[in-house]
């Protein structure tokens, strides 16, 4: 009976304790979030407690597993597994405290600088620290892990001998990898571009979503994902509309009638962008930049304050413009002639004998000239 009741007493004090101190510290970090509303760290800190409490339990089972008296095989296994239980839930625990950490960081960094740029870039770096220090620790973690056995013990003499090898044979297995590793350590602390940028590449316009440590995601218009590896942005060259700042200058070209009118067209470009709220009120114009022996080219200029409200700016130029000469000067729109240019005097008719009469047959007989 002992041997039934002194193992199950163990593990239900220590879970019980867990329990406990996983409710006391809860209960302080909570008071800690109330008093200080200003930084969300103890809140953040509120969302470990999975990790916290698997850490403690596990502490506390391995530390008095041997006072619940098991056979010697079951011991030894027993403290094996909940020694890498513990491992894990260590590892566990330290990322989610580094985030945490990292987060709060940002969030006040955030807060106090009000420029997008500098934000997202520090976004970046924070993004792909904590992918850093994540496979860090879960590298020490397994390492960890592995020597709790004693043949990887035993064997790490041999290893570490053959260590000089293995490296230039991984090294040349994983170029590739590795070259990806360093570009994204190149993206994220020499600024050439981070999350939220627009950028257009290989032909496509979109955002930057997500960047990592070995490729990189732009969302486009349509909703669709282009993953790229990181070395892209480090060997080619990419367009970075928001490099320098977010505020963009576009264009709308118009082909047109030479009969357009100008200046009305001037006062109804104001009165489109007074109304758009997309519009910065930065810049505009309109401007003759070309003709064609049947039309000319207009140029509307227009600025808004970031890629998006661009788009709507441009597109809404271009509708409201259109429907008004249509409605108000439809003469002004492209137009084909189908009737015979006006001639000047004496200038001959191709295909006419010069000094011959035509006479027009309304029985629709074939037209000659008449004979001499």
């Amino acid at each position: 009976m002992e041997n039934v009741l002194r193992p199950l007493i163990v593990i239900g004090g220590a879970v019980l304790l867990t329990l406990f101190i996983g409710w006391a510290t809860d209960r302080l970090l909570r008071k800690a979030d109330e008093r200080h509303s200003e930084t969300p760290l103890w809140g953040l800190l509120r969302r470990i407690r999975v990790p916290y409490q698997l850490v403690l339990c596990t502490a506390l089972l391995r530390g008095s597993y041997d006072e619940a008296k098991l056979l010697l095989e079951y011991r030894v296994a027993l403290g094996r597994g909940l020694t890498l239980v513990l491992i894990g839930a260590a590892a566990w625990l330290a990322i989610r405290i580094a985030a945490a950490v990292v987060e709060t960081s940002y969030s006040r960094y955030a807060r106090v600088h009000r420029d997008a740029a500098r934000v997202r870039r520090v976004r970046t770096q924070v993004t792909l620290i904590m992918r850093v220090v994540s496979a860090v620790v879960g590298v020490v973690a397994a390492a960890a892990m592995l020597l709790t056995f004693p043949a990887f013990r035993a064997a790490g003499a041999s290893l570490l001998a053959s260590a000089g090898i293995l490296g230039i044979v991984a090294g040349v297995a994983a170029q590739s990898t590795l070259s990806n590793m360093f570009a994204g350590l190149q993206i994220a602390f020499g600024d050439m571009v981070r999350i939220g940028d627009t950028v257009v590449v290989d032909d496509e316009w979109g955002t930057v979503e997500e960047i990592t440590l070995t490729f990189l995601t732009v969302r486009t218009w349509d909703e669709r994902r282009i993953t790229m590896p990181v070395s892209y942005f480090t060997a080619k060259a990419f367009e970075n509309w928001s490099r320098g700042g977010a505020q963009m200058t576009g264009t709308v070209f118009l082909h047109l009638d030479h009969s357009a009118p100008m200046e009305a067209m001037r006062a109804r470009l104001r009165d489109i962008l007074r109304g758009c709220p997309a519009w910065d009120g930065r810049d505009h114009g309109l401007v003759v930049t070309d003709s064609t022996p049947s039309t000319m080219e207009v140029r509307a200029l227009v600025t808004a304050k970031d890629a998006d409200d661009l788009w709507t700016v441009r597109v809404t130029v271009r509708e409201q413009l259109i429907r008004w000469l249509a409605e108000q000067h439809p003469y002004a729109l492209p137009r084909v002639n189908a009737t015979d240019a006006a001639l000047p005097p004496g200038f001959p008719v191709p295909g006419r004998i010069p000094g011959a009469r035509r006479t027009v047959h309304h029985d629709h007989q074939p037209v000659r000239p008449d004979r001499p």
